[in-house]
């Protein structure tokens, strides 16, 4: 990750946002239950919530070109993760840091198990943050896409999208405490999202007895005579 990078997350601002962002998710985080959960986060020494109903977390660090934490990996690279493997997937920030977002979002879609939640945030594209932003991350290439645009693309996965949120202030500021001013427009988003469940549901066969046909003939004993 550059300097610039671990910058403008270390940064007052974006530390309020942050802290807003999670505010607002814990309530519906708390309810996830599960064995599995995964953390993909552009934001450096960033922690798991501690939920009481999920077993574990996988912790990534996207940083630049490659993926760090508890696997190392590449963000152009399919994930390794078996399909189905997380109960909950929180994206915190990840996808405007990613090189190719729509195909980590694809991957994170597989990696999500049949009734799963995904949880992610971001900083909104349309608004007051939006050319502070781009002023100070200058020169990196970063890629700001608005929940609208998440929401379609999710469901055309089969996800559906539960809950829409802006969280934070309106415009960046010096106040690190994230309550302090929270705006309906304010500079980042939350997006809840639950993966459906399969529609195949296995069908038990229930045995019928079948009618043996009768064979034609005659009786045992009779004479053809008899039977004309």
């Amino acid at each position: 990750m550059s300097k610039r990078d671990h910058d403008i997350y270390a940064s007052v601002p974006m530390r309020g946002l942050l802290a807003e962002e999670m505010a607002a998710l814990m309530p519906m985080l708390q309810r996830c239950a599960g064995a599995r959960g995964l953390l993909v986060s552009a934001v450096p020494g960033d922690v798991p919530p501690a939920l009481p109903l999920l077993g574990h977390w996988t912790r990534l660090r996207l940083s630049g070109d490659r993926l760090g934490g508890d696997v190392h990996a590449s963000p152009l690279e399919p994930m390794p993760f078996i399909d189905d493997a997380f109960d909950l997937v929180l994206l915190r920030h990840a996808l405007e840091m990613a090189p190719l977002p729509p195909a980590l979002l694809g991957d994170i879609t597989r990696c999500l198990a049949p009734g799963g939640v995904l949880a992610l945030t971001g900083l909104h594209p349309f608004g007051g943050w939006s050319p502070w932003w781009h002023w100070r991350m200058r020169g990196v290439d970063v890629h700001l896409s608005g929940p609208l645009q998440l929401g379609s693309w999710l469901r055309r996965a089969y996800l559906q999208v539960e809950r829409v949120q802006r969280v934070g202030r309106l415009w960046p500021g010096p106040v690190a405490d994230g309550h302090a001013g929270a705006h309906p427009l304010g500079g980042g988003y939350l997006l809840v999202a639950r993966k459906h469940r399969s529609m195949n549901q296995p069908i038990r066969l229930r045995r019928h007895p079948v009618p043996v046909p009768a064979k034609a003939g005659l009786a045992p004993g009779a004479r053809r005579s008899s039977a004309a």
